[in-house]
């Protein structure tokens, strides 16, 4: 779902699993300047549930953070999460538009995993396929109606219009990586229950996943493994992070084995990627999210693939007072997607 043409002020609002952040920028062009930016904690339970009371709290919650940014404009382009949506790469037929279109809806059900009639399908054109000549390549998307029109009505009934919906890790990929790189580069958001990957090429996105490990799945390794309260183990793992050397290595010797799962899975995407593009070699790698301030972890990925590694900033194509530096660099890896919803322009 894109942006309506002739809304000119928006927001971007990033509704994540343990914090609602929002974004807006003004000006146009490849540097924006920020306006506003806020943040709030939420109950992850609150975030994930489908029940009309917690819908209501989250609602709330939104509304508290609209008032706590003191944001004016109504029209917002919102998140959606990407255990959400299903996305993938096809090949079709070289197509006029309007057939290509006719034939990815008529295809679509065999490509999707909810029924048509119960999904939202966006796709996007990206060129000639690297496997088939002919054809032209595809990324299509689908996520359920059902979620799309409870997040709705529940932005609404706070009195928001939504004027994009957009996955969180395309959002994020616009804000974390430099516009003028056409160099196939990758980016991993691990979050608190999943990380995000998205590897671009040209500036489009070209591979996108969500792979079900994150913090809390760290933090709960150490926690068993030595035999510590979560509470504790979090502190360790944020103190300690995968450096051998401090506690005799004992949070690296927990954690390891369920870091070496998204290891795997980072692997098996890069490989995916150089298998369809001819072994192209990804340029670098930037980390966000909560784990890119684990110590000793965008260094463990760095030497893992051999590649750059590079820790995102959220606000890398924005402009602000040099006096906000320390307080906008502070949560820089927090921010990404509601940055990128911000920076949509049509």
């Amino acid at each position: 779902m894109s942006i309506l043409s002739g809304v000119s002020a928006f927001f971007g609002l990033d509704i994540g699993t343990t914090a609602i952040r929002l974004v807006e920028l003004h000006g146009s062009g490849q540097i924006r300047t920020l306006s506003k930016y806020a943040y709030l904690p939420i109950d992850s339970k609150i975030v994930m549930s489908d029940a009309k009371s917690d819908q209501q709290k989250l609602a709330q919650a939104v509304t508290e953070l609209l008032n706590q940014s003191k944001m004016t404009t109504r029209n917002v382009a919102v998140g959606i999460p990407s255990q959400r949506v299903f996305t993938t790469l096809i090949d079709f037929d070289s197509l006029p538009p309007a057939e290509l279109a006719k034939t990815i809806r008529y295809q679509a059900d065999s490509l999707i995993p909810t029924p048509l009639e119960e999904s939202k399908l966006d796709w996007q054109a990206l060129g000639e396929s690297p496997k088939e000549q002919g054809k032209v390549e595809v990324l299509l998307s689908s996520v359920s109606n059902n979620f799309i029109e409870q997040r709705l009505d529940m932005l609404e009934s706070v009195g928001l219009n939504v004027i994009a919906f957009e996955p969180d890790n395309l959002a994020m990929a616009r804000a974390l990586l430099p516009h003028d790189v056409m160099a196939p580069q990758m980016v991993i958001d691990v979050g608190s229950k999943s990380a995000d990957m998205v590897i671009t090429m040209n500036g489009e996105p070209r591979l996108t996943r969500s792979i079900p490990t994150g913090i809390e799945s760290i933090v709960r390794a150490a926690a068993q493994n030595l035999n510590i309260d979560d509470k504790q183990a979090q502190q360790f793992v944020f103190k300690f992070g995968l450096s051998k050397d401090k506690l005799e290595g004992q949070i690296y010797q927990a954690v390891i084995s369920t870091v070496e799962l998204l290891m795997t899975e980072i692997e098996k995407s890069i490989k995916f990627f150089q298998g369809r593009y001819g072994n192209v070699q990804i340029e670098r790698i930037i980390v966000t999210g909560g784990a890119s301030a684990l110590p000793e972890f965008p260094l463990y990925i760095a030497n893992k693939f051999n590649m750059n590694v590079e820790i995102g900033n959220s606000w890398r194509n924005v402009a602000f007072s040099p006096e906000r530096q320390n307080e906008l660099l502070s949560v820089a890896n927090q921010f990404g997607v509601a940055v990128g919803l911000a920076e949509r322009q049509e």
